[in-house]
């Protein structure tokens, strides 16, 4: 059984910089994906960042450039750094996990069936 633990949020004024961090137990079966999601009061969960077993990244347009998601194989710990943080990436982070079966890597809820209980990350003004 997969589980994964959120860390690292926090608040942070416009402009500065977060890393949070999601923990798993060790996967026992490939191939994987993980991804980051986020969710503000009153809007939909949005897919932030992901990446697959090979390395591969995808990034919503709202974050390229300045998000980068990494995995740790070693460590299994998958990370997203947050730079040039502003107020509208205020949410509920939570990283999701796709282990086994068929590859997938995007950034729709419905690929990972394994969610972790999430991280407030707030940017101020």
């Amino acid at each position: 059984q997969v589980q994964l633990v959120e860390s690292g949020g926090g608040s942070v004024q416009s402009g500065g910089s977060l890393r949070v961090s999601c923990l798993h137990t060790k996967f026992t079966a490939s191939p994987y994906s993980m991804a980051w999601f986020r969710q503000s009061p009153g809007k939909e969960r949005e897919g932030v960042a992901a990446i697959d077993n090979l390395g591969r990244t995808m990034y919503a347009h709202s974050v390229g450039g300045r998000f980068t998601i990494s995995h740790d194989n070693i460590e299994d710990t998958l990370y997203l750094q947050m730079n040039n943080l502003q107020p509208e990436d205020t949410a509920m982070y939570y990283c999701a996990a796709r282990v086994g079966g068929t590859w997938a890597l995007g950034l729709r809820s419905s690929f990972f069936p394994v969610w972790g209980q999430g991280i407030q990350v707030t940017v101020s003004s």
